[in-house]
């Protein structure tokens, strides 16, 4: 029998009832570190409540860094990652975890690349030896190139082309809301970037980028410190360290002129609003508050926006909210807070707009009142210790976190820092991000909508036509009002 959520969640946290701080209802997540020679940076965090061993590598390669004229060409890389070596070829690393109990995964996002296992703590050595070796070269080869670049062109069609709104929320947003090339291109690629990739481009993207020097391998369960640095060091110390090109400038102020395009789309059913506003940067003393500030406004349910939008206006039909594509602590340049609505045809964009203004004006105006705000920060330490009870979760955030901050002991601070925000916190983040020239909207309209508001106006015209045409003949037609 499955457990309800909160009695699960409090299940988890009694068995690791040692890691608690002594009086305090703080969970401090053990979090060890160690660099080898050739730079390959190791996190552990021991965890003995399960025999099992969550497995991530980080490589400090996203979107944002890739090679100009190759959109798409991290994604396209990661999913090339799976395509074997001269050791394992293609389907051995999914038959060996599958095989040994465990899944894998990867993602690819604006400043990083992860790769993810899960397994029984006894086969954890072959997936360090499988991750290594594809660490070390790739099966690099023609037919390889082009059957990934098949996939992820058909990727593309699947999530983006063929679905309700595609990514408008994030891929088309961020095109508008940033300057610089490399923030605002899109991240899944052109049909022509990814066409024209060579497998010269293939092997020197590997060589620059996927070096030791440049990932993170964080390792969470059921193994001490001792036994992952020593069992990082057999598999991967060996391995040279290569020279990674310097990260591009992608720096970018906040948005100082509102940005406002409608779009049409052939398969929604009903309209939809993204509004995005540029965030403060990553370790800045307004990133706690803003993150507090998201929270109030568009997260879940009992959030302003839901409840201002939603339930008492009854303007849209559902309030979601997005940090770019990861979190709002996992982030290391310009992102986005963008909240995401569908809303009902009876109204429009300029209404929503002003919905959600009006909330933002009451926080600027009048902060948040300490329940509410002790509501919300609950809220957000419980989704945050919650997504740290999986092996998985756990190993994945470490290894962002130490390549973001260069600190895996983050996670244990990211707490106190919500706790530290005050209403006046909130009140400044909301006056200095959440400003009308700061944000970027678009309105997403199905193309049937759009036609008719066409066919509406065409017809607007026409019957002015008409009107002046016979205002005009009235005038110059004879008077003969006295004539027999």
């Amino acid at each position: 029998m499955k457990l309800p959520r909160h009695i699960a969640w409090l299940s988890a946290l009694l068995i690791a009832a040692p890691a608690f701080a002594a009086g305090t209802d703080r969970w401090d997540i053990p979090v060890a570190t160690k660099t080898l020679d050739n730079g390959l940076t190791v996190v552990v965090s021991e965890d003995r409540s399960a025999p099992v061993v969550g497995v991530s590598v980080v490589y400090g390669i996203g979107m944002r860094l890739e090679p100009r004229n190759r959109t798409g060409f991290a994604h396209l890389f990661e999913h090339l990652m799976f395509e074997g070596s001269a050791n394992a070829p293609e389907g051995v690393f999914d038959r060996v975890i599958t095989g040994g109990g465990g899944r894998n995964n990867g993602s690819t996002r604006a400043d990083f690349t992860n790769y993810i296992e899960i397994a029984p703590s006894s086969a954890i050595e072959p997936i360090l030896w499988l991750e290594a070796d594809r660490m070390r070269m790739l099966d690099f080869s023609e037919s390889t190139l082009k059957n990934q670049q098949d996939v992820v062109k058909e990727e593309i069609r699947n999530n983006v082309q063929n679905q309700p709104y595609g990514g408008f929320m994030w891929i088309d947003i961020g095109m508008h809301a940033f300057q610089k090339w490399e923030n605002n291109h899109d991240g899944y690629g052109s049909f022509e970037d990814l066409e024209s990739a060579s497998l010269e481009d293939v092997k020197a993207f590997h060589r620059d980028y996927y070096g030791p020097n440049n990932a993170i391998l964080s390792l969470a369960g059921d193994i001490s410190p001792d036994e992952g640095f020593a069992l990082a060091e057999q598999y991967f110390g060996d391995i040279a360290r290569r020279e990674t090109p310097a990260a591009p400038d992608f720096s970018e102020g906040l948005n100082t002129q509102e940005t406002r395009l409608q779009q049409g789309d052939k398969l929604a059913q009903v309209p939809a609003i993204a509004v995005a506003w540029k965030m403060p940067d990553r370790g800045s003393a307004d990133q706690a508050p803003m993150a507090v500030l998201g929270a109030l406004l568009a997260n879940g349910d009992a959030s302003r926006l839901y409840q201002g939008l939603v339930k008492g206006r009854e303007l849209a039909l559902n309030v979601d909210s997005l940090y770019g594509l990861t979190s709002e602590w996992e982030y290391d340049g310009p992102t986005l807070f963008t909240v995401f609505a569908l809303y009902k045809p009876t109204t429009d964009a300029d209404a929503m707009l002003a919905a959600i203004d009006e909330e933002i004006a009451k926080v600027v105006a009048d902060g948040v009142d300490d329940a509410t705000l002790a509501r919300v920060k609950t809220r957000m330490l419980a989704d945050w210790y919650n997504g740290l009870e999986s092996f998985l979760s756990r190993a994945d955030a470490l290894a962002k976190l130490q390549l973001m901050w260069e600190d895996a002991e983050v996670v244990n601070r990211i707490p106190g820092w919500i706790d530290a925000v005050t209403s006046a916190d909130v009140q400044r983040a909301a006056r200095t991000y959440l400003t009308r020239d700061n944000r970027t909207v678009i309105d997403r309209k199905p193309d049937a909508m759009l036609q008719a508001a066409a066919a509406n106006a065409d017809t607007a015209v026409l019957n002015a036509q008409v009107g002046d045409d016979a205002a005009d003949a009235g005038a110059d037609a004879p008077d003969t009002s006295g004539q027999d």
